[in-house]
């Protein structure tokens, strides 16, 4: 079993054994038969991941590792918030009659800001401080914009990534307000595992430790039967990961620079309804 089959065994079922019902609360989200979609829920739940170990997909169901990495290079490379640069379908319920997501994810990245160094937008500064100020305490990007949310068709969920170095090891963190764990746990941080790698190959660093802290760590009521289902599964073991070592330029890579070999995962048989 891999890695981050057993952190998501052992979050669900803390989740399910001893989390929170909201039910008699007044929610947001709703499924599409207009019914309130209520959740099973723990707070501040903290899961780390030792990317020189192995990389951090799970087996318990299939994550679509090449799309998930589409989506992260639409944000962090494109810096974009328009579905048609995006090579899914994930975010198209979002979308507004101006075909984006308003200012959100990537339009919040790309914004520049003026340093003493210079104008660099948000994922540029962290690229020219792990180059100069390796030892800085202040390596991080930011897209909860108060400022903008009003204009974001959904606020973001992971919102804070932090970059830390340590020797010659670039450590991570992902700060997430609300996490669904059936749908987006894993896809999450595959994402952020594969960021980290490519944030320290460019560098000239070692990739370290991904921390991934989550504040609402929940399982949606509709969701529950199938997360059960999977906990019965026992998992299969970590699937090697490898880029191209060639690429020394952070927007030069392509979703296809990483490969996957020998991942093999269990079945899923149910069709997951989607709360919005």
């Amino acid at each position: 079993m891999s890695r981050a089959d057993e952190l998501y065994r052992a979050t669900c079922l803390d989740i399910l054994e001893n989390g929170f019902y909201d039910t008699d609360l007044e929610v947001r989200p709703h499924w599409a038969d207009g019914t309130p979609a209520h959740t099973v829920k723990k707070f501040g739940v903290v899961n780390r991941y030792n990317l020189q170990e192995e990389f951090p997909i799970m087996t318990l169901r299939r994550t679509y590792w090449k799309s998930a990495v589409d989506e992260l290079l639409w944000i962090w490379q494109k810096k974009s918030n328009r579905i048609a640069d995006l090579g899914s379908h994930v975010w198209d319920e979002w979308a507004g009659e101006d075909g984006t997501i308003g200012k959100a994810y990537g339009y919040q990245l790309g914004i520049p800001h003026q340093y003493k160094e210079g104008m660099f937008d948000q994922v540029d500064r962290v690229l020219y401080d792990l180059k100069h100020n390796p030892a800085s305490r202040r390596i991080l990007t930011n897209i909860y914009n108060f400022e903008d949310l009003h204009a974001m068709n959904l606020y973001p969920c992971a919102y804070s990534m932090t970059f830390n170095v340590t020797g010659n090891t670039l450590n991570a963190i992902l700060n997430q307000r609300s996490q669904d764990m059936l749908t987006a746990n894993n896809w999450n941080v595959v994402q952020y595992a594969v960021l980290t790698h490519m944030m320290a190959q460019v560098s000239g660093l070692q990739v370290g430790e991904l921390v991934h802290v989550i504040a609402d760590c929940h399982i949606y009521d509709r969701h529950i039967p199938a997360v059960k289902a999977m906990l019965e599964k026992e998992g299969y073991p970590a699937p090697q990961f490898s880029m191209d070592r060639s690429i020394t330029d952070f927007y030069a890579f392509t979703k296809d620079s990483f490969q996957l070999e020998d991942y093999r995962y269990h079945p899923f048989d149910f069709e997951i309804p989607m709360a919005i």
